[in-house]
C-alpha cells in the first residue's frame, strides 16, 4: 500500500464528485479487513504500528468520500482549491435570501410546536440538499467549475446544518 495515494485510488474508484456507494462500502470492508490491527497482534511493533497507520488512512478516505461535503472538499482540494477558506463566503443572494426564509420557518415551527410544518421543511431542505449534490457533481465532474463548485459545496454545508438544526426541533418537541 502507498501513503501518497489519493483517496479514490485508495480505494480503487475513479476521481469524481458521482460515486457508486456500495463500490466504496465494499472497498472499504475488504481494505480495513486487509489492514486491521488485530490481524497484526502477532507481529513486531513495528509492523503493528504500520497496520494502525493503514487502519487509521482507511477509515479517514472512508469517512471524507462517503460524506457530501466532506467528498466535495476533498475534490477541491486536489484541485488546489480550500472550498472553507474563511475568507471566501461568497453566495448567491437568492440563497442566502431562502436560507433566512428556512431559518425562519424552523423559528416558527419550534415556537407553535407544530409537528406537520416541520416535516413539510424537513422534505423541503432534503430536496434542496439533492439538488445541491446533483449541481455539485455536475460542477466537478462534468463541467470542472471549481469556484462555483466551491460555493456549491458551502451551500450543501449549510444545509446539513439546517437539516440537523431540524432534527434538534424534533427532540425538542418531543420532550
Amino acid at each position: 500500500m502507498d501513503f501518497t495515494q489519493t483517496h479514490f485510488e485508495l480505494f480503487g474508484l475513479p476521481t469524481a464528485y458521482a460515486l457508486d456507494r456500495a463500490k466504496l462500502d465494499a472497498a472499504y470492508r475488504e481494505l480495513q479487513s486487509a489492514v486491521h490491527p488485530d490481524r497484526f497482534a502477532a507481529q513486531p511493533e513495528a509492523e503493528q504500528r504500520v497496520a494502525m497507520q493503514w487502519a487509521t488512512q482507511v477509515n479517514e478516505a472512508y469517512q471524507t468520500l462517503k460524506h457530501p461535503v466532506n467528498r466535495g472538499v476533498y475534490l477541491l482540494r486536489l484541485q488546489g482549491i480550500d472550498a472553507l477558506d474563511a475568507n471566501n463566503t461568497k453566495m448567491a443572494p437568492a440563497f442566502l435570501m431562502q436560507q433566512m426564509e428556512w431559518r425562519e420557518a424552523i423559528e416558527e415551527a419550534r415556537t407553535g410546536k407544530r409537528v406537520a410544518a416541520l416535516d413539510a421543511l424537513s422534505d423541503d431542505l432534503r430536496a434542496t440538499h439533492r439538488r445541491i449534490e446533483a449541481r455539485l457533481a455536475e460542477l466537478i465532474d462534468m463541467v470542472h467549475d471549481f469556484e462555483a463548485a466551491s460555493e456549491a459545496v458551502r451551500q450543501l454545508r449549510f444545509m446539513d446544518k439546517l437539516i440537523a438544526e431540524v432534527g434538534d426541533v424534533y427532540e425538542e418537541l418531543e420532550s
